[in-house]
């Protein structure tokens, strides 16, 4: 029997085996001198004390801890540097640890890091003696009130505004321990940037003996530049390309380059990874290497059963990038997240779009707000040389920002200085400063809405995009129910921005949400105004059940849907609102003639020939049947304009079936299908209802 990815993760933790053993930076590798320092670690807390298994969280199974709650903890273990790194600066790197860690080796104070998300580390060159035995202690504060600070959907006591969407705290060490060999003078910092796309524009910023005056060298085959450092260790140039070659996902190429700092045995190397690409607006267009670009993507939290929010291992993160790729997607809004930097290198090597995001406080307050600007330098220097990275998102919902941007000038002004600060830290790219409403300073005008009524959201969804309406209702509660607007100001332009759907998906069983995923889907495709969408979500997480796979990446009964299909390039667009899950139409089925149109996102037009066919209930969607095929005419459908409706007789039908709708090429590939389901439609039955609660047609066989 083969185990899980999770259940590896808890094998590896009791036989002693070293979790997570890979090198954690495969984007700014150092991998030729460096030591792991993942594994068993002594643990101290509110009176225990036993082994904790490194990287994983202390609520966690797969930590030998499972303790919910603590909010002070101790790591303890020994540390022996390998002699072969004599003459060399030793680093060590945490990847992540919630909320205030204070290293301390042989009980001397190393450092403090304060921000349960960010990447830190400390260079601890004269506090370990090459093969010598260290001590090396973390202690580590998480507080179980984390209103005011960066925590995202971690529970908090007290309970946040959205506690029903909040999930397992991560407390304490949660992401890879470990320490690097480098030289006397050393890249500290590292950044490349593609946008020009003629050249790789570096930056470097060095730490050590002597960070003024130094030489740096960054490289790539066949080109490279020599630069000298400033008075503050800083050096920046343009390595120029005779042949550039683009990043894009259809052709994710990268670029490694080697940054070399010093000469001879103590010298520094590290190699850095980016891509040559260029995203911006033009309008009310996202346009990604001159090209328009339309955001298919899906929301990701990043949680795994048993581990939390750490990867249980690496291929892990490897497979959700796949698995997003599988369900047709061209990006991934990781949320609320620093996400692992193999998961994003995965990214970039694969070419998946990524919209990344910080985690944020619950209430606000000076204090939330500087705090969550804090995290936001440390978030560009470790990500922002992804080229998959291609929009930044702050703030979601008014997290942070007590659900009131428009009735509070503090919290709008919060909003928009995160935008500035972000803006001065990296103008490569789109930033959100608000996710979900309320927008008062943004490069996207973003939405999130969830309506059970396929009617009521195919409406919702047109007058949205003809501007004929801004608001939309938000259930913030079970009775708090808030008509939200995209806009948080009178002054935020109307028109001129792209605007995409951040946020939907619906259904109480995962037929219905693969119902509700088809349809909804349809009508964002409809209307050419909007730049993208993103499905709430992935996967499921602890009592969340709304993803498309389940906690352990399995997939879920879609009642004949095919996420892949909903999420293509090219879809058909048909003009029905459908009954119910199971039965988009009621039988018996009198002939009727179905309007289909084609939304095509490719960069040329595409002639196409729509057919349908009635098959078995319940029959495959993927497979054309051999007979009873009624066509339409040729229809050319240009790029980025769905087409006029073609009309596609369909026949009667007496008993439940399913009819299949595809389109086909010039060449007659399918590039499009879609599907009906007939069957019949029940009266939902209401047996027993408190007198006025239900009023509608008798069901038949009542009395």
């Amino acid at each position: 029997m083969s185990l899980s990815i999770t259940d590896q993760a808890l094998v590896s933790s009791e036989t002693g085996a070293v979790p997570r053993p890979e090198y954690p930076r495969p984007d700014r590798d150092r991998s030729e001198q460096w030591l792991t320092l993942n594994g068993r670690w002594d643990f101290e807390a509110d009176g225990i004390r036993s082994d904790i298994t490194v990287p994983f969280a202390w609520e966690s199974e797969a930590s030998g801890i499972r303790r919910t709650w603590l909010e002070r903890g101790v790591y303890r273990r020994q540390v022996v540097v390998p002699a072969e790194w004599e003459g060399r600066r030793f680093v060590l790197n945490f990847g992540a640890v919630h909320h205030r860690a204070v290293v301390r080796i042989d009980g001397s104070a190393v450092g403090e890091h304060i921000g349960g998300y960010e990447s830190f580390e400390f260079d601890v060159t004269d506090f370990l003696v090459p093969g010598v035995s260290s001590a090396v202690e973390v202690e580590v504060e998480a507080p179980a009130d984390k209103r005011a600070i960066v925590h995202g959907k971690q529970r908090s006591i007290p309970r946040d505004d959205y506690d029903g969407v909040s999930f397992t705290p991560t407390s304490g060490i949660w992401q890879p321990v470990w320490l690097e060999a480098r030289g006397r003078t050393y890249a500290r910092a590292v950044s490349l940037r593609g946008d020009s796309l003629t050249g790789i524009d570096v930056s470097v910023e060095l730490a050590g003996d002597e960070v003024a005056g130094s030489v740096v060298r960054a490289q790539i085959p066949g080109a490279s530049i020599e630069l000298t450092s400033d008075a503050a260790g800083r050096a920046s140039g343009r390595i120029e390309l005779a042949e550039p070659r683009l990043w894009s996902p259809e052709d994710p190429h990268l670029y490694r380059v080697e940054v070399s700092v010093g000469d001879g045995d103590s010298a520094d190397r590290v190699v850095a990874t980016t891509g040559l690409r260029r995203i911006e607006t033009r309008g009310e267009e996202l346009v990604l290497n001159g090209s328009r670009l339309y955001v298919r993507g899906v929301l990701d939290q990043g949680y795994w059963r048993d581990t939390g929010l750490t990867a249980p291992d690496a291929e892990a993160l490897r497979r959700d990038i796949a698995l997003a790729r599988e369900l047709g997607y061209n990006l991934v809004r990781k949320h609320l997240k620093f996400e692992d930097p193999i998961w994003l290198h995965e990214a970039d090597v694969t070419g998946m779009l990524v919209w990344a995001e910080p985690a944020c406080p619950s209430r606000f307050s000076t204090a939330a707000a500087e705090a969550f600007e804090a995290q936001l330098p440390a978030m560009v220097e470790r990500d922002g040389n992804h080229p998959s990275i291609v929009i930044w998102g702050l703030y979601n919902e008014e997290w942070g920002l007590d659900w009131d941007i428009p009735g509070s000038a503090a919290r709008a002004e919060a909003a928009e200085r995160a935008y500035d600060v972000l803006r001065a830290l990296d103008d490569t790219r789109p930033i959100v400063e608000n996710s979900g409403w309320s927008h008062v300073k943004s490069d996207l005008v973003d939405w999130h809405y969830y309506e059970p009524d396929l009617a009521t959201w195919k409406q919702a969804v047109a007058d949205l995009a003809s501007g004929e309406r801004e608001t939309f209702p938000v259930r913030l509660g079970p009775d708090f129910t808030v008509d939200k607007s995209f806009y948080g100001s009178a002054s935020f332009p109307r028109t001129g921005v792209p605007i995409l759907n951040s946020e939907y998906g619906e259904g109480f069983t995962s037929l219905e949400r693969a119902w509700h995923l088809r349809w909804e889907t349809q009508e964002l495709r409809r209307h050419d105004r909007y730049a993208g969408y993103v499905y709430t979500e992935f996967s499921d997480v602890e009592h969340e059940c709304a993803g498309l796979l389940t906690e352990d990446r399995r997939t879920k009964d879609w009642g004949g849907c095919i996420p892949a299909d909903v999420n293509a390039e090219t879809v058909l667009v048909l003009d029905l609102v459908p009954e119910r899950a199971g039965a988009d139409v009621a039988t018996p089925v009198a002939g009727f003639e179905l309007g289909v149109h084609v939304s095509h996102h490719g960069r040329s037009a595409l002639q196409v020939q729509v057919q349908g066919a009635w098959a078995p209930a319940g029959s495959p969607t993927d497979v054309v049947p051999a007979s009873g095929i009624v066509t339409t005419g040729s229809l050319e459908v240009q790029p980025f304009a769905l087409s006029d409706a073609v009309a596609l007789d369909v026949p009667a039908r007496d008993g439940a079936g399913r009819l299949l709708v595809w389109a086909t090429d010039a060449t007659g590939a399918v590039v499009a299908r879609a599907f009906l389901d007939a069957a019949e439609v029940e009266a939902p039955n209401r047996r027993g209802a408190r007198e006025g609660e239900f009023v509608g047609a008798a069901v038949p066989g009542e009395a």
